[in-house]
């Protein structure tokens, strides 16, 4: 059984012996979010609630607000982000959340999820997901459903 230690930055640190006197460091690495608002996005709620309740989750959360997908890929880049979470209600979805998972497989993050949130219609939801949007979660999606996604394998 492993032992338990948190380092100053609060992350996990599990220490197991390896047999002959000496341990080995075993390290749980907190999942890095970057939220952002879509474009010029004037709807900001939804996104920060979903960002809090992310971090109160344990998780590391870096928020944006309004971006266009260059900065939100530069940052996402410069963090090592393993999910980019968007937020829209503006109806910008169709060009900019596309061109966020384009622009993150052009620079080699095509491993990173991207997940969208904010009225969507139903039509458009096949068509992102074919487009490289991992999740999207519509109004009145329950926040515990949003972390469980952001929560699994990465």
């Amino acid at each position: 059984m492993p032992s338990r230690i948190l380092t100053a930055r609060g992350i996990p640190r599990f220490f197991r012996s390896i047999g002959d006197g000496r341990e080995k460091v075993l390290m749980k690495k907190k999942i890095r979010v970057v939220v952002a608002r879509l474009g010029m996005d004037a709807h900001w709620r939804g996104s920060i609630v979903v960002a809090r309740a992310l971090r109160d989750a344990g998780m590391e959360v870096i928020y944006l607000g309004n971006q266009l997908p260059e900065t939100i890929v530069a940052t996402a880049i410069q963090e090592d982000a393993d999910i980019v979470g968007l937020s829209t209600l503006s109806g910008n979805h169709m060009v900019l959340a596309p061109e966020v998972v384009r622009i993150l497989r052009e620079k080699g993050m095509g491993e990173v999820n991207v997940i969208l949130g904010g009225a969507i219609p139903p039509d458009d939801v096949p068509k992102l997901k074919e487009l490289g949007i991992a999740e999207i979660f519509g109004p009145g999606t329950p926040i515990k459903k949003i972390i469980e996604f952001v929560s699994g394998p990465i």
